[in-house]
C-alpha cells in the first residue's frame, strides 16, 4: 500500500498550484500517492495536470482585491480565519478516515496541518511586506509557520530571487529547497514576439487584459495571450495579431514560453522562478497595491535583471527597456528526494 501525502496550495492566481507540480511529480517518482487539496482555479488546474489523482475540495479563502489592499485584507480577516478553521477540521477528518496518509505539504494554506503527522509549509515570505505594518504581518506569518514541522523555502541559500522576503535570522526549521519550477528549457526557435501570461485575483486580472489587448491590437508584433482562466474546455481565439487561450497546461505553456522572445506578466514569485529556469527576457507589471509584487519587481530591476512599470504607465515602447537588462537565469529545478525523509516515521496515535 502506497503512503499518501496531502498537497494543498493556496488558490491565489495559479502560482502556488503551479509550483507544487514538481513536488507532486517527485512524490510520484518516490512511490507516494499525492492527494490534491485546494479550491477554485488552483484545484481545477491541478486536476487537469494530474487527472488520475484523488482530490479533496477545501473551503475557499475568497480573498478579494480593493484599491486599499491592506485595509481590504484587514476587513476580510474574519472570513479568512473562518475558512482556515473549516479546512483544519476537514483535513483532520480526512486524516482520521485515511490511515495511509503520512504527511501534509501546505503551500500557504494556514489550516492544512495536523499534529499526528509531519506537516510542511511552503513559502518564500518569511517576511510579509505591507508598508508600515510589515513588522506585524511578518510576525503573524512567522507564528503560523512555527506551527508546522518544517518550512520549505523555494529559493537558493543566497535568496537570489526572493531577496529580503526570505531572509530571516531565527531558525524556523526551514530549508532552502532551490528554485521551484515545472518547466524545462528547450532549444527551439523564438518565433513569437510577445507572450502575455496573466493570472491572479479578479478584477485586476481582467483590467490588465483589457489594457494589453488595446495596446497590442494595432501593433505589428505577433502576440499570444494566456488568460489563466481554468475552465471546463480549452478555448483559442484569434483576433488580428493576437492569439488568446483561456488556459494552457504545463507542456503547452512550456513550449510557448521557450519560443517567445519576450514574456510580459505580473511579478508573482512563481512566474519569476519559471522564467529564471527558462532564461527568459521579461517585462513585469506588478499588481497595483500588492506590496510583495512591487518589491520583487523593484528588486529585480535594481539588479538589472528585468524592467517593470505600473499598469497605468505601460505602453509597447516600454518593452525596449528589456535591452538594458540581462534577463533571468537559474539552474533547472532539482528537488532532493531526501526532503521526504520527514514522512518516513510512523503516525502518532
Amino acid at each position: 500500500m502506497k503512503k499518501k501525502i496531502i498537497v494543498a496550495p493556496l488558490n491565489w492566481g495559479l502560482g502556488h498550484a503551479s509550483r507544487c507540480v514538481p513536488i507532486i511529480h517527485l512524490l510520484l517518482k518516490n512511490k507516494y500517492t499525492p492527494i490534491i487539496a485546494s479550491d477554485g482555479n488552483a484545484l481545477a488546474f491541478l486536476r487537469k495536470e494530474f487527472p488520475s489523482l484523488d482530490f479533496l475540495k477545501l473551503p475557499a479563502y475568497d480573498i478579494e482585491y480593493a484599491k486599499n489592499l491592506k485595509l481590504s485584507l484587514l476587513l476580510q480577516l474574519p472570513k479568512i480565519w473562518n475558512a482556515v478553521k473549516k479546512e483544519q477540521k476537514l483535513i483532520q477528518k480526512f486524516i482520521d478516515e485515511n490511515k495511509d496518509v503520512v504527511g501534509v505539504i501546505s503551500d500557504n494554506r494556514f489550516g492544512v496541518r495536523n499534529e499526528n503527522i509531519p506537516s510542511v509549509y511552503i513559502t518564500h515570505q518569511m517576511n510579509v511586506l505591507t508598508g508600515f505594518t510589515s513588522f506585524f504581518t511578518s510576525k503573524i506569518h512567522q507564528i503560523i509557520i512555527k506551527k508546522f514541522d518544517e518550512c520549505w523555502i523555494p529559493d537558493n541559500h543566497k535568496s537570489e530571487f526572493s531577496g529580503k522576503l526570505s531572509i530571516f535570522k531565527h531558525n524556523f526549521n526551514s530549508k532552502f529547497i532551490g528554485v521551484l519550477s515545472r518547466f524545462k528549457k528547450e532549444s527551439i526557435p523564438e518565433l513569437l514576439d510577445v507572450l502575455i501570461v496573466l493570472s491572479g485575483p479578479e478584477p485586476n486580472r481582467t483590467y490588465l487584459e483589457i489594457k494589453l489587448n488595446k495596446e497590442f491590437s494595432n501593433s505589428d508584433k505577433k502576440v499570444t495571450l494566456v488568460q489563466g482562466k481554468v475552465e471546463k474546455h480549452q478555448k483559442k481565439t484569434i483576433d488580428k495579431n493576437i492569439t488568446t487561450y483561456n488556459y494552457l497546461l504545463s507542456r503547452e505553456l512550456q513550449r510557448l514560453l521557450n519560443m517567445s522572445k519576450i514574456v510580459l506578466c505580473r511579478s508573482g514569485y512563481s512566474s519569476i522562478m519559471d522564467l529564471a529556469v527558462l532564461e527568459k527576457k521579461v517585462f513585469f507589471i506588478p499588481t497595483k497595491n500588492q506590496t510583495e509584487q512591487e518589491y520583487l519587481a523593484t528588486y529585480l530591476s535594481d539588479k538589472k535583471k528585468a524592467p517593470f512599470c505600473d499598469e497605468d504607465d505601460f505602453t509597447i515602447k516600454k518593452l525596449s527597456e528589456i535591452e538594458n537588462h540581462v534577463g533571468l537565469k537559474s539552474e533547472e529545478t532539482r528537488l532532493n528526494p531526501a526532503l521526504f525523509c520527514l514522512f518516513e516515521g510512523k503516525r502518532k496515535l
